[in-house]
């Protein structure tokens, strides 16, 4: 852990150290209780009928087979929805259950409830469904009305191959967002000009967890959903929309989350468990098998991309154009943020006068598209990333004194205008990174385990190359464009059994990645109590947001810390004499005083409580003919080195190191800052190799994890990793978001690693052995 900075003294279990995870142990033993181990007597099960085809209208469906089985409950279509059969994170597009028309392979049809999983799933196939199967569109620029890059080169392309797939698939058109953003001098000239199209494919989330939960009808009329997923009031809104209900008849609690991703801040069973469990009077419980889950949720959008960066002969950059096009699929989902985040990020962080992008996010009959870990910055890194090494090479430059030329620092110009002024150490990431201790090259050793193929014999050495890449991002924190981003805390202090004791309540969704460790961390440095218990995440408090955007730790943090200065606020006015006064080890202490009172003898039964809504400082919406504007609150960096050995005779890939520097601001829990920069960093060297969903047609070809690949503990290489904290001074602590920058730039690293051992520019990830043999 490097600190530029000097660091306050700190506790094992306060703000800044180590202490041991309070689900940890659990987990590890396999004790932790999961979404999908949820059970209660006289529940019975629900399952999903989906569509076969991408694209189609329903002429008629038939349930009376699928009712007639026995131990059959109900059988539910969009005609049972009470209220509004459209829901959506940002745009209300998506039906609950498909009413006239089938937008994607796997869209909710029907619903069944019975006493049995495997018999609500046998009587979902007895359901009839009559469609009139149309042709899908399926490419996101021809969904617009433009040919394909390479069609503009192809004289013989077919009109008619533009006109069939720019059919509407909603009412005002095919489009869901278009960023449009210039900065400086609308024709700037340079004096190299390199330009590049690229392809980023669809990636999946791939947590361990699939979707499940448990519906239970309420007395009142309203109904309790337990549940997997990763922002709770949003949930409740559509539900309220969906059931008919208001919100004090929603109530949702957050069950054992088996990861997110992204992946879970969608409906999936929410509102389908519901409507069976109104229906039939009975908790419902609904589990998707990993099958099903592939249909069941959003994934990250696949791009097409195409730049061009112009530059001085001293490696300046004159200018940068960009065009992002991002296949939404059939709904719209969070597909207008990641739009935003992918035109005013999409240069990179860099400095440049001159400015111009396009970022369209798309309507497409390919599986939706929405949130997932890097958030349309993943797609544009790789293209600007590898724009970067393609210029040096035009210029005969070292990549990484190209980056560091054109750095990005504070006091710097986003491409929106916006004034960088927090620490953006771009170069110095970039320095340090390529400075560390290379891997040892054993490449006269014969050992299998380290070459590519691995343990399978496939070389013992002949042909592979290896080669060394660098890439560096950044990533905005929190919600941007003028979203009112905030979270609620609720805290207690009181005393139990003689001992100080704070309780901690908030809304957001421990996903896997630490928070309620973080809130324990907050309460013990502002309260000075070493217990702190962490109340179940539900929606009896007010919403803290989504668990994505790597927002918690600063916006829930933020609530968190506020509101335990409010409570000991209230807790110093009980205290007569000295003012100079702090909590630490169950005391109030005064600084010229000494121990002025424990808080046992102060409190007595006293309770004291405190609720706080906390907002970060606010962000703007972009103009519209410029994308000009305070668009976003914090960003964050990480720079990567990989190095890899390349087999180039049978396409094989060993990353033999993964090396990162981030800057973090302030590491309130280094061990789980550490996880979070080697967890990103396996997705983003996922992306780069291996991890794609293929597509055909419209049609999902790999739904398992025997075809969707991801990297195991044989893939994942030794990581060097470098923690700098230089402080945000708009932020609690000066913390910065962990948990998205390290996806972003390990991708690129792994890529411009393989282009530097073979030579070959490789526009397209993942990268597959056929693109490095050529067959």
């Amino acid at each position: 852990m490097t600190s530029p900075t000097a660091t306050e003294t700190v506790t094992t279990t306060g703000v800044g150290g180590s202490p041991q995870r309070p689900d940890g142990v659990r987990k590890v033993r396999g004790e932790f209780a999961y979404a999908s181990d949820l059970w209660m007597d006289g529940m019975i099960w629900g399952a999903t009928l989906r569509s076969p085809h991408p694209f189609a209208r329903i002429r008629s469906i038939d349930v009376s087979q699928a009712l007639a089985v026995a131990g059959v409950h109900a059988v539910l279509t969009a005609d049972d929805v009470p209220g509004e059969n459209r829901y959506g994170l940002e745009l209300a597009d998506q039906p609950v259950l498909a009413d006239d028309t089938v937008r994607y392979q796997g869209e909710p049809v029907a619903l069944i409830a019975a006493d049995h999983p495997e018999i609500a799933r046998q009587a979902a196939k007895r359901v009839r469904v009559n469609y009139d199967v149309w042709e899908p569109v399926t490419d996101a620029r021809a969904a617009l009305g433009r040919p394909t890059w390479n069609m503009l080169h192809d004289t013989a392309a077919p009109a008619t191959k533009i006109s069939r797939q720019s059919a509407h698939l909603h009412p005002k058109g095919n489009l869901v967002r278009h960023l449009k953003l210039r900065k400086g001098d609308p024709e700037p000239t340079a004096d190299v000009v390199v330009v590049g199209e690229y392809e980023v494919g669809m990636q999946d989330q791939a947590f361990l967890g699939p979707e499940s939960g448990l519906a239970v009808p309420a007395a009142d009329g309203g109904v309790d959903l337990f549940v997997a997923t990763q922002w709770l009031h949003a949930d409740q809104r559509q539900m309220c929309s969906a059931l008919r209900l208001p919100p004090e008849k929603v109530r949702l609690t957050l069950s054992g989350v088996g990861g997110a991703f992204g992946g879970r801040e969608d409906l999936s069973m929410h509102v389908h468990a519901s409507l069976l469990a109104l229906h039939t009077g009975k908790p419902v419980k609904m589990v998707y098998n990993r099958e099903e889950s592939f249909f069941g949720h959003v994934h990250r959008h696949p791009a097409s991309m195409r730049f061009e960066h112009g530059a001085d002969r001293d490696g300046r950059l004159a200018y940068v154009k960009a065009e992002i096009y991002l296949d939404g699929g059939a709904y719209a989902s969070s597909t207008p943020a990641v739009v935003g985040n992918a035109g005013t990020m999409g240069i990179g962080p860099y400095d440049v006068d001159n400015v111009a992008v396009d970022a369209w996010g798309v309507y497409t009959n390919n599986p939706p598209c929405g949130a997932m870990r890097g958030f349309g910055s993943v797609q544009a890194a790789f293209a600007h990333e590898a724009q970067m090494d393609k210029l040096a090479a035009e210029l005969g430059m070292d990549p990484v004194e190209l980056r560091c030329r054109n750095a990005m620092r504070e006091g710097s110009t986003a491409p929106t205008g916006q004034l960088i002024d927090s620490p953006a150490p771009v170069e110095e990431l970039l320095r340090r990174v390529q400075a560390l201790p290379m891997p040892v090259d054993r490449s006269g050793e014969l050992d299998l385990r380290a070459m590519p193929g691995g343990v399978s014999n496939t070389t013992h050495g002949e042909g592979v190359v290896r080669g060394v890449g660098y890439a560096v991002a950044y990533k905005n924190v929190g919600f941007s464009e003028g979203f009112d981003d905030f979270s609620t805390a609720r805290v207690r202090l009181e005393i139990v059994g003689g001992e100080p004791v704070a309780t901690v309540h908030t809304a957001a969704a421990e996903v896997g990645q630490g928070l309620e460790t973080v809130e324990q961390q907050i309460a013990r440095t502002e309260l000075g109590v070493e217990r702190v218990v962490v109340q179940a995440k539900d929606t009896q408090v007010g919403s803290a947001g989504s668990s994505s955007a790597s927002r918690q730790t600063y916006v829930t943090g933020g609530a968190v810390k506020a509101a335990c200065e409010a409570v000991r606020a209230s807790l110093f006015v009980l205290v007569t004499g000295p003012t100079d006064l702090r909590l630490e080890g169950g005391q109030v202490v005064s600084a010229s005083e000494g121990v002025v009172s424990s808080l046992a003898e102060l409190l007595g039964d006293e309770i004291i409580e405190d609720t706080v809504q906390w907002r970060h400082r606010p962000t703007f919406p972009v103009d519209p003919d410029t994308g000009q504007g305070v668009a976003h609150v914090q960003w964050a960096f990480s720079a990567h080195r990989a190095v890899v050995d390349v087999d180039t005779e049978l396409g094989l890939v060993k990353v033999v190191e993964l090396a990162c520097v981030q800057d973090v601001g302030k590491a309130l829990n280094p061990p789980a800052v550490v996880g979070q920069i080697q967890g990103g960093t396996a997705q983003g060297m996922g992306l780069a190799l291996m991890e794609e969903i293929v597509v055909a047609d419209g049609k999902i070809r790999n739904p398992s994890f025997t075809d969707y690949l991801i990297p195991t503990i044989l893939d994942m290489p030794p990581m060097q990793i470098e923690v700098l904290e230089y402080a945000d001074p708009h932020a609690p602590y000066g913390l910065r978001g962990v948990g998205e920058p390290p996806t972003i730039s390990s991708g690129p690293a792994v890529v411009a690693a393989i282009r530097a051992a073979t030579g070959l520019p490789l526009t397209r990830v993942p990268v597959r052995p056929e693109h490095l043999t050529g067959m």
